[in-house]
């Protein structure tokens, strides 16, 4: 039967468990955006995962929309990310980085340019963390259809550095509101151009970015996360079953190495709806991710519905969460939310790991 400690081929990456470290934002790479010594250790505290993914890692130097994330957009940011794979691939594990844009989730008062999106919508209702303090998000400017191969550039270029930094692959951020999503899901895309209206013009930017990456890197390192229900950042699609399975189809023909469904909670008929839609079509390494815990991960697994389990909050406070679900009733460490995204050791390298 199959578990989540037993192994994955998934793409090119053979994983030695199907425990998968989600992207995690967590801001320790401060103003200068470059990767050091103790992003080092944090990633290396969890090899022992079947996979690890970074934080969403910024493409451009105005992509910034957490002030303190890691950027992947010049060469002293490639050096830093060395020390992280280093030293993850020094204690046996693999790291795939995600590539990121934000999109309107970005603000003037961080980049000190307006916001771009695939149109003028903004995300209403919420603010965001500035330079100069909390502020409302703002009107994003919409792309114009001549500025997209540039953006598709930027992903490409970030492969580039995220290969030459020694990463095992690159995940591309298609989720949670942020840019592709909001050409992805119609409750933003208003277009009128080959990027908007249909559903194949809405996934045209994605999939544009996933064949650039694959040039670079090998279809069989490349994966996507989308995130086709999950509100968070203003956001809604007519038909989220029907994007599923679009993208799922155009992912599976391009042979890529994972496709992630990230849902707000794995167990609710309408996400469990959409995993099966996603197994119907997609025929690679499928990720699933939303609350799960070690009982429902193995179910999913055994059951064939996912191949891998991405876990986000559990890794964080528990570095060594592989070994812990190696017992029947693990003792798990408290996740400390006021720690997430402070700067220094507390609540990021300091979480005990089970004696040995």
């Amino acid at each position: 039967m199959t578990t989540l400690h037993t192994a994955l081929q998934m793409g090119d990456l053979k994983l030695a468990n199907r425990l998968i470290m989600a992207p995690l934002t967590r801001t320790r790479a401060g103003r200068t955006h470059v990767p050091n010594a103790l992003m080092a250790e944090y990633y290396s505290q969890r090899a022992s995962a079947g996979l690890i993914f970074t934080e969403c890692t910024m493409v451009a130097g105005d992509a910034s929309a957490f002030i303190g994330e890691g950027g992947i957009f010049d060469d002293a940011m490639l050096a830093g990310w060395k020390l992280v794979t280093e030293a993850v691939h020094a204690k046996g594990g693999k790291i795939a980085m995600q590539i990121w844009h934000p999109g309107r989730a970005a603000h003037s008062g961080i980049n000190g340019v307006q916001p771009i999106s695939s149109s003028n919508k903004p995300i209403r209702n919420e603010s965001t963390h500035t330079l100069r303090g909390k502020e409302p998000y703002e009107a994003p400017r919409p792309l114009s259809t001549e500025e997209i191969p540039g953006i598709v550039e930027l992903f490409r270029k970030a492969t580039e550095r995220a290969k030459a930094a020694g990463f095992d692959g690159v995940q591309i951020h298609g989720a949670h509101g942020y840019l592709i999503d909001q050409f992805l899901r119609d409750g933003v895309n208003d277009r009128s151009d080959n990027y908007g209206g249909s559903l194949e013009n809405r996934a045209r930017l994605l999939l544009e970015i996933v064949d650039a990456a694959s040039s670079v890197i090998g279809a069989g390192r490349v994966g996507v996360r989308i995130s086709p229900i999950v509100p968070f950042n203003d956001m809604e699609d007519s038909n989220p079953k029907a994007l599923v399975e679009y993208v799922a189809k155009q992912l599976d023909a391009r042979k890529v190495g994972h496709f992630e469904v990230r849902h707000d909670q794995h167990d609710r008929p309408a996400e469990v709806e959409l995993a099966k839609i996603a197994r119907a079509h997609f025929k690679g390494a499928l990720l699933l991710n939303g609350g799960f815990d070690k009982a429902s991960g193995e179910a999913a697994v055994a059951s064939g519905l996912a191949d891998g389990i991405v876990y986000g909050k559990l890794f964080i406070a528990n570095p060594d969460l592989v070994e812990r679900f190696s017992e029947s009733n693990p003792p798990l460490n408290k996740l400390d939310m006021k720690t997430l995204y402070a700067p220094g050791p507390e609540g990021y390298t300091d979480y005990p790991t089970l004696p040995a």
